[in-house]
């Protein structure tokens, strides 16, 4: 049929009216469809998301209703977020992995933290991932297990977006743009650590003996609370009070984080806040203590000013590599503190606290200290690398805590990665011996009494040695004299007299056949290196006598040059030199082994006056015997012979005490874990020994 004009105009619009319902009902029905898809899905919500404002007083976060009704914002609000502040708090006291932050917290004030997972970088979201895969299997067993499958279809997805023109790049940019947007975070282990640096100062310190109360820090990873503290809710976070100074706290989460710090006010009693010093990190504690395992300090010696500890061995490798290595760089600092002192109570965990606070610290803001000398060195169970510290400068008799600490810091001197703050160690107990105090005008040799007069402290006639060049295993005090010279002058004047000594020694070894064939010589089982190793081990112990002050008490001891005068004059009174000639002699007198030194030399050059050695221990004469030829004809005295009392002593396990002295001896407890085997081993040894030496002295 033809038509009209009219009719066609008509038949046009009727079509376009129809094209448009139909585009305008599908539009509805794909609104309609998402808004089906959203009720019946599970209900996602994106904690980071939800304002930090939002009411949920009458229910849960389960109750909140739909994503939808959570992002929904009325557009005639009053005032949009930004004037009421949305996220301040986030904005405030940003923490960054492993970089510390640090503040003051005054009193009765809580200081809020907030650390955001989206800071960290693409490839630690990939290591997270990677942490939480089975436990059973390594990274790469797993990377390996996947590549193969993942490149096979790498393959085939590339060939197929390559015929759709597209590019796996861009695909794989688009997709983990979309994930993040979507807010997909795998769950962290995160390391939040932190210390108190300062703490409030008492008004009056002579009453307030208790410091100030610790710190408490409190954790959020929900948006219900974003300033955790001790107003909030107590449901939605975690509370923790600081130990001396430290804490440490570690968590999963896959949210932002939310710290606050809380000082409590104790205004009436300790003026000025506290200080901190707080980090958090994905790889390790930043800020960390260890108290609870044995002491990796280990006290040597001391004499009245001064104190000689070191570490156990850093390394049991043989590889001389690694342990130049280690000679070469010393991990450790040190603090010492006078036990009466208060000053380091409340942060004896703390780094920063111990480096403020403690009387003497080998670095205090990164310097060292000249009342501290460290250095490496092999001496002592197996001659492994270990960290040596010698202070100086402390009181006579008094008792000190030695504190290890270490820190974790890049060649360029950064402490911005894990461990970077410090981790302290349990403290190591040790004491100095006696010296008197000489009260004298500056200037003046005369002893005064003025209150003006200076107070000037005497070493005694004890006075340690140690890095000497052929007794290198000495590092102990030794008989001196304030008058004879300094400690390197004392340590020269032993170290001489031993290598002279040894020098002879070894004059005569030279006329043994020590490179004659095995069956020639004068042992199957020891050979003349034995024989010089055992004599320079005995020779160093029995020429440097270990020495104690005259005034201890303990029964190990050795009363030594007991005729001699003390290097200020005085002398022992009679009713002293009665009771010991009572105790060790005929009742009358005393034998020369007390009223001498062992070496004539000794009271000849040093005059040291009365002191009490520390015996050789029995075990080096009988090794002695056992390593070198009949011919040298050594010997040693027998327990209950003549003799043995004054010359040695058994070693045998004590807490602490150095009962006898031997190359390396230290002052070891009995109840540290690391040496329970190798004090276990010595016994079953020493006793072999001691059977092996009665037989060849025939006295089985």
């Amino acid at each position: 049929m033809h038509l009209g004009p009219l009719h066609s105009r008509l038949a046009a619009s009727f079509i376009a009216l129809s094209l448009l319902v139909v585009f305008h009902i599908t539009l509805f029905s794909l609104d309609c469809a998402l808004a089906a898809e959203l009720e019946d899905a599970p209900p996602i919500l994106l904690l980071d998301d939800v304002d930090s404002d939002l009411d949920v007083s009458q229910g849960s976060v389960s109750d909140l209703g739909s994503p939808l009704d959570q992002m929904y914002e009325p557009e005639f609000a009053a005032f949009d977020r930004s004037i009421i502040g949305r996220d301040q708090v986030r904005d405030t006291n940003a923490l960054i992995n492993n970089e510390a932050f640090q503040l003051n917290v005054r009193q009765g004030d809580t200081e809020r933290f907030v650390f955001k997972l989206s800071q960290l970088s693409e490839r630690q979201l990939q290591v997270a991932s990677l942490e939480l895969r089975d436990e059973e299997h390594t990274w790469e067993d797993q990377d390996e297990d996947e590549d193969e499958a993942k490149e096979d279809e790498k393959e085939e997805d590339n060939a197929d977006l390559s015929g759709k023109g597209l590019d796996r790049d861009s695909v794989d940019l688009n997709l983990a743009s979309a994930e993040q947007k979507l807010g997909k975070r795998q769950p962290r282990r995160l390391f939040l650590s932190a210390n108190t640096c300062l703490q409030p100062q008492a008004f009056n310190a002579t009453k307030t003996t208790q410091p100030p109360p610790q710190l408490t820090l409190y954790v959020s990873t929900s948006t219900d609370n974003v300033e955790p503290g001790p107003g909030a809710d107590s449901n939605s976070q975690v509370s923790m009070v600081f130990n001396e100074g430290a804490i440490m706290y570690n968590f999963t989460t896959t949210t932002d984080v939310y710290v606050g710090v809380h000082a409590p006010n104790v205004a009436e009693i300790f003026d000025k806040p506290y200080n901190i010093k707080i980090a958090i990190s994905t790889d390790g504690y930043y800020y960390s203590y260890n108290v609870d395992d044995d002491a990796d300090l280990i006290w040597v010696d001391s004499d009245s000013q001064g104190a000689l500890l070191i570490t156990h061995n850093l390394t049991d490798s043989n590889d001389e590599k690694e342990q130049q290595r280690i000679m070469n760089t010393p991990p450790y600092v040190m603090f010492a503190q006078d036990k009466s002192d208060p000053s380091i109570n409340g942060v004896k965990y703390s780094f920063c606290g111990l480096e403020q606070n403690a009387q003497i610290a080998t670095t205090k803001d990164g310097k060292y200290s000249n009342m501290v000398q460290t250095g490496m060195t092999k001496r002592g169970q197996g001659n492994f690398p270990k960290q040596q510290f010698f202070f100086s400068g402390l009181k006579p008799s008094t008792s000190y805590l030695g504190i290890l600490a270490k820190t974790n810091v890049t060649d360029t001197g950064s402490p911005n990665l894990v461990g970077g703050g410090g981790h302290v160690y349990k403290a190591t107990n040790f004491q100095t011996k006696s010296g008197k105090l000489l009260s004298r005008n500056p200037g003046s040799s005369q002893v005064g009494t003025k209150a003006q007069e200076l107070i000037q402290a005497d070493h005694g006639n004890c006075n340690i040695v140690l890095n000497l060049t052929f007794c290198d295993q000495v590092a102990y005090s030794v008989p001196s004299n304030p008058n004879f010279g300094n400690a390197s002058v004392l340590a020269k004047f032993y170290d001489d007299y031993a290598a002279e000594a040894y020098g002879y020694f070894k004059k005569a070894l030279a006329q043994v056949a020590c490179e004659a064939p095995v069956t020639q010589r004068y042992s199957l089982t020891r050979n003349c290196s034995d024989c010089e190793a055992a004599y320079k081990d005995w020779l160093c112990s029995v020429t440097i006598p270990r020495c104690e002050d005259f005034s201890n008490n303990a029964s190990y001891l050795h009363p030594r040059a007991m005729s001699q005068p003390f290097p200020d004059g005085e002398r022992l009174d009679n009713a002293t030199m009665s009771l010991y000639a009572e105790n060790y002699g005929d009742g009358k007198v005393l034998g020369k082994a007390f009223l001498q030194s062992r070496s004539s030399r000794i009271d000849e050059f040093i005059k040291p006056g009365p002191y009490k050695e520390v015996l050789p221990c029995d075990y080096l004469c009988y090794r002695l015997v056992q390593s070198c030829p009949s011919s040298m004809g050594f010997g040693c005295p027998l327990p209950g012979q003549k003799g043995f009392n004054s010359s040695y002593y058994i070693k045998n396990e004590t807490n602490g005490e150095v009962v006898c002295n031997y190359p390396g001896s230290a002052h070891i407890f009995s109840g540290s874990s690391r040496d329970v085997v190798s004090v276990g081993l010595t016994i079953v040894v020493l006793v072999l020994w001691r059977c092996w030496s009665f037989c060849e002295l025939g006295r089985c």
